[in-house]
């Protein structure tokens, strides 16, 4: 898996919290949110929730992605 684009601190944060709060279900939630966004014809929101269900997916793995120190 490639790294994922991380615009800013908040979008951490907002991962983070879909991950305390959802679980195993925080991608979906993620998942959800873009497919509201898009619905409401918001494509700032839509694509700012992709990357944070792409985030959450990394954050999930088993495996460290990227460089590690």
């Amino acid at each position: 898996m490639t790294n994922p684009y991380v615009a800013d601190r908040q979008t951490v944060v907002d991962a983070d919290a879909l991950i305390l709060a959802f679980g195993d279900d925080a991608g979906f939630e993620a998942a959800t949110r873009a497919e509201d966004s898009r619905d409401r014809g918001n494509v700032v929101a839509f694509c700012r929730w992709r990357q944070i269900e792409r985030l959450i997916a990394v954050l999930s793995g088993p495996a460290a992605v990227g460089t590690i120190h």
